[in-house]
């Protein structure tokens, strides 16, 4: 982690990168990290991926580096997720599954049936419904059980959202669902989103975010009020939570008590 600022606060450690481009490489060291250690400890990882530019940047790089690269990594025992997906199929510009596959999947020899969609193309509680089975039968859940992730990506909204966990909407008071079928008012939509009890059980959570625009709901974030906005609410019980930004998401750190 050249280069970064560490950074502490009450939940969370907080890493910050000097550009977006250092950003990207050091979310990419991150999850082959923690797909390398999973891996050799129990034989798999189970990895939940997000949207977004951030992202987007560390996939390619984890693309780029190659069989024989730095972050080599056993895809054919890596499980990849979604923390949330909008209701379009695989083909739309605007799924998460379809910039995952064109940015790292189809660029890496991961096994077809280690993909797990949200099921973006079905009705939307078909899909939820769906997905929620897909991930009760791979992590063998019992009632009331949740999936224990080793890696959860999740960005952040300008608006305070995660995953599609937007304020004001029904999904953020789900305390039993894995996935919802989220009614986002203000996006006229229904969107895919993993529910707070699915984020909550993970290993690891990763936040990524950069630019000048999200200063402010940065510095909300990791020092709420009442209410706090959606994804002040996302801390592990049992696990790490992690942030890497940017120097310019950063700028209002310095300003906190």
């Amino acid at each position: 982690m050249s280069g970064a600022r560490l950074l502490h606060f009450s939940r969370s450690e907080v890493r910050v990168f000097p550009d977006p481009v250092a950003l990207g490489l050091a979310v990419a060291d991150e999850f082959a990290r923690v797909a390398n250690e999973a891996v050799a400890a129990r034989g798999q990882c189970a990895v939940a991926l997000a949207g977004g530019s951030t992202p987007k940047q560390a996939y390619s790089n984890l693309a780029a580096a190659g069989s024989s690269g730095a972050r080599k990594l056993p895809w054919e025992r890596i499980h990849v997720f979604f923390s949330d997906e909008r209701c379009v199929p695989p083909a739309h510009p605007d799924s998460n599954l379809g910039m995952a596959r064109l940015s790292l999947l189809d660029r890496v020899p991961i096994p077809p049936a280690n993909i797990h969609s949200l099921h973006g193309g079905d009705p939307p509680e078909v899909a939820a419904l769906k997905a929620e089975e897909d991930l009760r039968r791979f992590f063998h859940l019992g009632p009331g059980e949740f999936p224990r992730f080793d890696l959860v990506m999740l960005g952040l909204g300008s608006d305070g959202h995660t995953a599609s966990l937007f304020p004001g909407t029904d999904a953020l008071s789900e305390a039993s669902r894995l996935v919802c079928a989220n009614w986002v008012s203000k996006l006229n939509a229904h969107r895919l989103t993993f529910t707070f009890p699915t984020l909550n059980a993970a290993s690891e959570i990763l936040f990524t975010a950069s630019g000048a625009e999200k200063a402010e709901m940065l510095r909300e974030v990791l020092q709420p009020k009442t209410p706090a906005p959606p994804a002040a609410r996302v801390s592990p019980k049992n696990g790490k939570l992690m942030w890497f930004v940017d120097e310019t998401v950063a700028s209002r750190l310095g300003e906190m008590p």
